[in-house]
């Protein structure tokens, strides 16, 4: 008996055809939630959806919903997906394979005329990179009621635009209340974006669970001075200050391996000029552990450690942690079912934890929820030079394929 598979060749074209809109000059797309570009990118992904015969549904915080009916009205639907935004340096891959690969899915039964018990959908969740609005994965946290919907409408960018003005502006401020949709079971493919996978040269991550996550927002004050005539001791320099802090970020996820995580990768100094002592320095820490305990002693290391500093320099330092989740182990019944899909399909795996966020987590809140890693090169994501291969996008498409059958059950 043949072997149900996806188009493999469509699912590539269609991450090409997208990956346009926002192309930039090194290979990459840059693609911010909720710009000219994101409105572009779902308007061309939702007309893939209604040419699929697919339903739309838009909810009050922008998340889309494309669904294909089943046989019986009554059974929660199996959703897979993932987002469409970017990071300002994004790749072709991240969060669009998942979306298209669910789609490719759908299209996939409907050249099979296959049937299911359950509808099918494709979601698209709202600002999963928070590069622009925080907290990340905000349309997938209003839906499972992680934060309020006021709250995220209240987020702002750097030029003070509003998350609800913006969705108003590009046309998905939808009506559906976020939440007030069910869902039986969720899955979601993605490329690992780590290189682990591609070191074992595996071409299947199984997903048993994800690190859960603190970000933090961090600002010291001291006061700008000619670099000139001030003498060193009586310095309040808030960069050295700052620094401390950065470093420490390190020491803390080095303390508590092998899934400790600590990372500064935004900061703004002012006045940031030559010459000038630095008068505030404000920056992000994103702390991660596999272990919900351990998260939490890096969260009281860090406050402990900002303290000494605190007390040590004289200067003022505030911190705000801006986004939080706790790790999320998936559902046994979903692990399984990739599991079985990957070994009916004869591809070779292996489990990997995941150290990125991704939406699976809040929606494992509310349905079973597994996912489905593939490759990527050198295990780069969130780079323009990020780069799959197309055999791999496609084994992962072929086992989200099985998984969600299994769940929906053929008819």
């Amino acid at each position: 008996m043949e072997t149900l598979t996806v188009n493999g060749d469509r699912l590539w074209q269609s991450l090409m055809t997208l990956a346009q809109i926002g192309a930039t000059q090194k290979g990459g797309v840059k693609r911010l939630a909720l710009t000219d570009l994101d409105k572009q990118g779902r308007d061309l992904v939702v007309s893939w959806g209604r040419d699929a015969g697919m339903h739309i549904t838009v909810d009050q915080i922008g998340n889309i919903f494309m669904r294909r009916p089943g046989t019986d009205a009554s059974a929660a639907p199996v959703m897979s997906g993932s987002h469409i935004d970017t990071q300002p340096t994004g790749g072709k891959f991240d969060g669009n394979y998942g979306v298209l690969a669910a789609l490719e899915v759908v299209r996939t039964l409907n050249d099979r005329n296959i049937r299911t018990k359950a509808a099918l959908e494709v979601a698209i969740w709202t600002n999963e990179e928070g590069s622009r609005f925080v907290p990340v994965m905000m349309g997938s946290g209003v839906f499972c009621g992680a934060f309020t919907l006021e709250h995220a409408y209240a987020a702002k960018d750097i030029e003070g635009k509003s998350v609800r003005d913006e969705l108003q502006r590009i046309g998905y401020l939808g009506e559906q209340t976020p939440g007030d949709h069910p869902i039986g079971a969720y899955f979601e493919a993605h490329i690992e974006q780590g290189p682990v996978l591609e070191d074992a040269d595996k071409v299947i991550g199984v997903v048993p669970a994800v690190l859960g996550l603190s970000w933090y927002d961090c600002e010291v004050t001291g006061m700008e001075a000619h670099a000139g005539p001030t003498p060193m001791p009586l310095r309040k320099d808030a960069l050295q200050t700052a620094i401390k802090i950065m470093q420490e970020t390190e020491n803390i996820a080095n303390r508590y391996q092998p899934y400790g995580r600590g990372t500064v990768g935004f900061v703004q100094n002012f006045p940031n000029s030559r010459n000038v002592i630095p008068g505030s320095v404000k920056f992000s820490i994103d702390l991660r552990n596999v272990s919900a305990e351990l998260l939490n002693t890096m969260h009281d290391e860090l406050y402990q450690f900002i303290e000494t500093v605190r007390k040590s320099s004289g200067l003022p330092i505030s911190i705000e942690r801006v986004s939080h989740y706790a790790p999320c182990p998936f559902h046994p019944d979903c692990v399984d079912a990739v599991r079985r899909a990957t070994a009916s399909l004869g591809y070779s795996n292996m489990d990997v934890v995941s150290g990125a966020g991704h939406d699976a987590i809040y929606a494992a809140r509310l349905a079973p929820a597994g996912m489905i890693f593939v490759p990527c090169k050198d295990g780069i994501s969130h780079n323009e030079i990020e780069d799959a291969k197309a055999e791999h996008l496609e084994a992962g498409c072929n086992v989200l394929l099985h998984a969600m059958l299994e769940r929906a059950q053929q008819v």
